[in-house]
């Protein structure tokens, strides 16, 4: 499952600006609105919307901004309601598969500027099901995990319900079923910090990528995951050791 680890500890390591924090607070009220709109604002009955509010503050999105976003979603203002999701499936760069999940209200332009970008960063447009049946649907948690504790809470979390874990430069991610996500969140809050939950798309198998396409790999990704449309980006490709050094100088 290290396609989905590495991609995530490079996205950690790069940290979000200032200037790019609006349009991720922009993203998770979204989100929020979605999951209102569908079932309801009482985070008690609608497992999803509690879900898109504990992702709102791991993200440290105002709880004034979240109330809003609730409001908007059940309230009369009917701008949400054209939304629609989507999930575009693609390659990139030495062979990698990609899942990029949108929210838009204007599926052509969207669908326009997704292919663009795979295009212009060595990627192309995949027929629907031809990328997706690589990955598996999990919940996955990110905990905040010295290495010398790491493998311990993971232990302690397989017991709990987990069914996998990965290592990765002090964060450990924990996979598990859906229906096991909130319980082990609770279960691991109390041995460590949980920075992170949500439900993800989990390569079954990963494609290695070489120092070359590694970095035509990430500028595709970065491209992708600013695009105003584009909520989440994923992928089963596994990046060297090499790619995630040079990061770090760049970071």
């Amino acid at each position: 499952m290290s396609g989905h680890s590495k991609w995530s500890t490079i996205k950690r390591a790069k940290g979000v600006t200032d200037a790019k924090r609006g349009q991720v607070f922009t993203k998770l009220a979204r989100e929020i609105v979605i999951a209102a709109r569908q079932g309801g604002g009482d985070i008690t009955f609608n497992s999803r919307l509690r879900l898109a509010v504990q992702r709102a503050r791991d993200g440290n999105m105002p709880a004034d901004n979240i109330d809003r976003a609730i409001k908007r979603a059940v309230g009369a203002d009917g701008g949400a309601a054209a939304m629609e999701e989507i999930t575009y499936e693609g390659y990139g760069p030495g062979g990698m598969a990609i899942l990029i999940q949108v929210v838009t209200e204007n599926k052509n332009r969207t669908a326009a500027e997704v292919r663009s970008n795979l295009t212009k960063h060595g990627g192309s447009m995949a027929e629907a099901g031809s990328v997706s049946w690589m990955f598996q649907t999990k919940g996955v948690l990110t905990v905040e995990a010295p290495e010398a504790k790491a493998e311990e809470i993971a232990l302690k979390a397989i017991d709990a319900g987990a069914d996998d874990f990965s290592i990765e430069e002090g964060h450990l991610e924990v996979y598990c079923p859906l229906p096991a996500l909130e319980s082990l969140r609770h279960a691991l809050e109390a041995m460590a910090p949980v920075t992170g939950s949500e439900i993800s798309p989990v390569p079954t198998t990963t494609v290695p990528l070489d120092t070359k396409h590694a970095g035509q790999a990430l500028r595709l990704l970065e491209r992708l995951e600013e695009l105003d449309d584009v909520q989440r980006v994923y992928t089963n490709a596994d990046f060297p050791a090499e790619a995630l050094a040079q990061l770090s100088t760049e970071t």
